[in-house]
């Protein structure tokens, strides 16, 4: 059966602002029905990268406090160390960032729990008897927890094609340890003709797995951990994913891991389509948004809310960054020189934008080497949710 994903768009009026939208959102979508009274409620969020601004304001994480603490729970907001190097790589960082970005006990009406502790190795071990990750060590605070609540940011991902529900869930929950064993198979590699020797991946390598050499950048294999930091960073092409097998790989083992946090356990997740950046809030930065801010949609079932999130976004109009093509760059790119280091495409600040090529999935424009369809199939291999879905208006 089709599951059923609640949407409303952002236009408001008098009475009737974003705020008291998202409210009647959740409500009409059946929050509800989950029974809170003196359950400990895990609202697994990204609080963004010091100096990302796409990520979700702390006023929307407090409508859902608000309406759970209504209900009886005891909610906290929550997330899990980063494996790459960054201002949220243990829980003293990670504590201070999510504050500088607002998310506190004023702004929000719960604390900040940081799942797998100070450096990142508190970690619950769940079977799943998967394919991939038999049993994914899942961050303390969140596989302790007796509900779980996902709030969403929903844009383009560098790896995984886009992140939504089911990689805030199954990646972002993982300990440092399970985050390592995701991106094991997911190893970057360098495209010696693009590569100008800048030497951003070997600052920005927290592993001391990327040096230039011989004015290009090489990566040690032995201590490359995956995450992919270098592939973010890099403006030129120059470091670049393996293959889209591995991605797949990596989807997959996302999968597994989100089905690991919600076994057995009431949840239900929240998606905003707002700041759609072609890349992760993982990142000290944020490009511009690829489409216009859409809206707000929920459901109790995180692979339906995904599929309809992505079709939201692929049947969007592209916004333009701004750079207008003259004919010889629209030439440029139309005969698929994006990798190239000197394509008007990567000229200036970010990657090129699928305006540029009119491409109707935008999550593979921005990121050939990814398929995001293919986690979401495997998803519903799994029993976490399907792909077919009723978009029902609030």
């Amino acid at each position: 059966m089709a599951s059923e994903v609640f949407f409303t768009d952002l236009r408001t009026g008098p009475g009737n602002n974003l705020l008291v939208k998202l409210e009647n959102l959740v409500s009409t979508a059946g929050i509800g029905k989950i029974g809170f009274r003196d359950k400990f409620v895990a609202i697994k969020i990204h609080f963004g990268e010091y100096g990302n601004m796409a990520y979700l304001r702390p006023n929307y994480a407090a409508v859902i406090v608000r309406m759970i603490q209504n209900l009886g729970g005891k909610p906290f907001l929550t997330d899990a160390n980063t494996l790459y190097s960054g201002s949220r790589s243990d829980a003293v960082g990670h504590l201070h960032t999510a504050m500088v970005n607002g998310f506190n006990r004023i702004a929000t009406g719960c604390d900040v729990i940081i799942a797998d502790g100070l450096r990142g190795n508190d970690e619950r071990i769940i079977d799943v008897q998967g394919k991939y990750c038999p049993s994914p060590k899942i961050a303390a605070a969140i596989a302790e927890a007796d509900i779980i609540i996902s709030l969403n940011h929903f844009k383009g991902h560098e790896q995984a094609g886009f992140g939504g529900a089911v990689k805030n869930l199954g990646m972002g929950s993982g300990s440092v340890a399970g985050k390592r064993e995701m991106h094991s198979t997911a190893q970057p590699v360098i495209n010696i003709a693009n590569c100008t020797g800048c030497g951003v991946c070997e600052k920005h390598c927290a592993h001391d797995a990327v040096h230039v050499v011989d004015g290009k950048a090489a990566i040690d294999l032995e201590k490359c951990v995956g995450c992919g930091q270098c592939v973010a960073m890099c403006r030129r092409g120059g470091a670049v994913m393996g293959s889209t097998e591995s991605c797949d790989i990596l989807n997959f083992k996302i999968d597994e891991y989100a089905k690991a946090v919600l076994k057995g356990k009431p949840n239900f997740h929240i998606s905003f389509i707002m700041n759609v950046s072609p890349e992760c809030d993982c990142w000290g930065h944020n490009d511009a948004a690829i489409v216009p801010d859409l809206g707000i949609a929920a459901s109790f079932d995180p692979v339906a809310l995904d599929r309809a999130c992505a079709d939201l976004v692929n049947a969007a109009p592209t916004l333009r960054t701004g750079n207008e093509l003259s004919d010889k760059e629209a030439a440029c790119c139309s005969d698929g020189h994006h990798s190239g280091g000197d394509c008007c495409c990567h000229g200036g600040e970010g990657k090129s934008h699928p305006g540029h090529g009119g491409a109707s999935d935008k999550f593979n424009f921005l990121h050939p080497d990814t398929n995001w369809s293919t986690g979401l199939d495997y998803a519903e291999q799994i029993g976490l949710g399907t792909n077919d879905y009723t978009l029902i208006r609030v």
